[in-house]
């Protein structure tokens, strides 16, 4: 299709051999039960995403007993990914949040996270190509822009119950929304898992780029843990810096049945850290194998290494747009976190369709 897929194999891939099929079929097999049983991902227009029917054979063998190597062989094609807009590709990484919260407010914990609110609304296709909006509010039945970040956090939503728990600081506020999810260490004791609920729809602004483009970060050394150093020592700055990004970001607390896994996914499956993918779903089925041949900084003082790996494509991002762009999920915790901030690499993505996917496709064999 246009040049943007070419047949592959996978006994080519460097790495294959070695690699832990068990653990990406195990994730697969997470996604094969949403595809069987609910398919959402179904229910928009996936450029490279096939049918429900022609998913089914692939998932179904999923749950059979035998080697994971020899299924991903026997019921996949590979297909080299080329992207004329991004040509070498482009990687990231993103964890889950662990931070200390409180359910309830006092002089310690006092930055609340927000479930979503009643009037923010996502649009009917027609009042969202009139505004350029996906969300917000109406007023007077006409679609207009949601509250910013300030005007949320300057109290606009206060006092109408809206509070989940209450956090101690506004940046571990603010990097649990850019992740997207994220666990609380409860002064009451116990944790609580928060997971992605809805945004406000207006337009992302990255605050690392607004510090390099000011002088105030280099662009090497640009990370997350560089971005939270400036922060820490500039805390009032650091106050408008985030405000630049008027995007905001509410959740829901969720119950999640194994504690090993990460929060759910934009496909609504718990994700498998080193194994679950956020990619561009305009392109790509939740749910389809991706093999990555990228760097990541798992080295000795986290030195950029390869990283080879079959991730399952089992989330999305504001940021994640394009053919060959994904984002690794890399687990939870400061190790996590280690590796995610830093992590900005080029590489090549290949993707696994089932035969019948691919032949729906019209794709070479």
């Amino acid at each position: 299709m246009d040049g943007q897929l070419t047949l592959s194999n996978l006994a080519d891939l460097e790495g294959w051999d070695g690699h832990d099929h068990e653990t990406s079929r195990d994730a697969f097999r997470l996604s094969c039960r949403e595809m069987l049983e609910q398919g959402s991902g179904f229910k928009r227009l996936v450029r490279f995403g096939g049918s429900p029917s022609s998913w089914r054979s692939a998932c179904l063998s999923a749950f059979e007993a035998g080697s994971a190597r020899d299924y991903f062989e026997r019921m996949f094609r590979a297909y080299r990914v080329h992207d004329g807009e991004r040509p070498g590709g482009l990687f990231t990484g993103y964890y889950e949040p662990e931070v200390d919260g409180s359910r309830s407010r006092s002089d310690e914990f006092h930055v609340p996270v927000y479930r979503r609110p009643p009037d923010l609304v996502t649009f009917r296709d027609e009042d969202a190509a009139r505004s350029g909006l996906a969300y917000g509010r109406l007023a007077a039945g006409a679609p207009a822009p949601y509250l910013t970040r300030r005007e949320i956090e300057e109290g606009a939503l206060a006092g109408q119950g809206l509070e989940i728990v209450w956090l101690r600081d506004w940046a571990d506020a603010f990097f649990m929304q850019i992740q997207g999810s994220g666990r609380v260490r409860l002064a009451e004791g116990g944790t609580m898992r928060l997971s992605y609920a809805a945004k406000s729809g207006h337009a992302y602004t990255g605050i690392g780029g607004l510090l390099v483009q000011r002088g105030l970060v280099g662009e090497e050394a640009m990370s997350m843990q560089a971005i939270r150093a400036w922060m820490a020592a500039n805390p009032e700055d650091a106050r408008e810096l985030m405000w630049e990004n008027r995007s905001f970001v509410f959740f829901r607390e969720i119950d999640l049945g194994d504690p090993e896994r990460g929060a759910l996914g934009a496909q609504h499956v718990q994700l498998t850290p080193r194994h679950s993918l956020a990619v561009d779903r305009s392109y790509w089925m939740l749910g389809t194998p991706v093999w990555l041949d990228t760097l990541a900084p798992l080295g000795k003082d986290n030195a950029m290494v390869p990283f080879r790996q079959l991730l399952i494509a089992q989330d999305t991002g504001s940021a994640i747009k394009g053919l060959a762009r994904g984002d690794v999920y890399w687990g939870f915790g400061d190790r996590a976190a280690q590796i995610a901030g830093p992590m900005k690499s080029g590489g090549t993505m290949s993707v696994l369709l089932p035969h019948a996917v691919a032949d729906e496709l019209g794709l070479s064999k």
